[in-house]
């Protein structure tokens, strides 16, 4: 959605001459900057581009603005703040393009090493609205497996919009998520099955890890983290 207010993001894309790196935290970030850039502006020469991950990036891309700076394995502001361009920022002036509500590592961050940062909301998170009956009645039957999630977000919105009944089945199966943090997220609301940890955070990473999963050969150096549950994989597998 919209940010609820659009003035600081068009104040940031007028006077983007004056930032030295544009940070974009999501492909959501990109899509509502860079539309509304093209509709008011062309991007100035000599901004540098950073991108938190590599969907971020081909969103970027896809606008014909590649990124200058992205990290190439784990995908999020650990990571990008372990970069060689984002280490020595000391007097720079960087804008951060993200959702609201999102975290403050990255921003605290590079204000602690000293750059200038402003932070802007690009777009409004919110939960979907959707019809979760025929989900249920997977459930019901058994035909649900595994369970995939790519964010804390997106697994706090299923848990919320399955109910009651749902969020005690949901508990029960295994779960593949891209971070840590999502993970930890899971035990907070009571996962009691595996919960897996992609390797890399991105779809191949996802992707390899459920192929790891039903063949059985996940291991706990693989990050994954059983609670209750038989180290032997169940048949089949649940990821979103």
């Amino acid at each position: 959605m919209a940010p609820a207010d659009a003035g600081p993001l068009l104040a940031a894309i007028d006077q983007l001459e004056s930032y030295d790196i544009a940070v974009f935290i999501s492909q959501n970030a990109v899509d509502r900057t860079l539309n509304l850039l093209r509709a008011r502006r062309s991007m100035p020469q000599g901004l540098r581009i950073a991108a938190v991950g590599r969907s971020t990036a081909r969103a970027l891309a896809r606008h014909g603005l590649p990124a200058q700076f992205c990290p190439q394995r784990r995908f999020n502001s650990e990571a990008l703040l372990d970069l060689p361009e984002m280490q020595v920022v000391s007097g720079l002036r960087i804008v951060l393009f993200r959702g609201d509500g999102g975290r403050e590592l990255l921003a605290d961050t590079l204000r602690r090493r000293g750059a200038q940062v402003e932070c802007v909301e690009a777009y409004r998170r919110s939960r979907p609205a959707a019809d979760v009956s025929a989900l249920l009645q997977e459930w019901a039957r058994g035909s649900i497996d595994v369970v995939t999630v790519t964010s804390g977000e997106a697994l706090q919105n299923l848990f919320e919009l399955v109910g009651k009944l749902g969020q005690q089945w949901l508990r029960r199966v295994p779960l593949v998520v891209m971070s840590e943090r999502t993970a930890e997220l899971a035990r907070q609301l009571g996962f009691r099955g595996e919960v897996l940890v992609a390797e890399e955070a991105s779809d191949p990473g996802l992707l390899s890890a459920l192929v790891r999963w039903r063949t059985g050969v996940w291991t706990p150096a693989d990050g994954a983290t059983t609670q209750g549950a038989s180290a032997t994989p169940a048949r089949g597998g649940e990821e979103k």
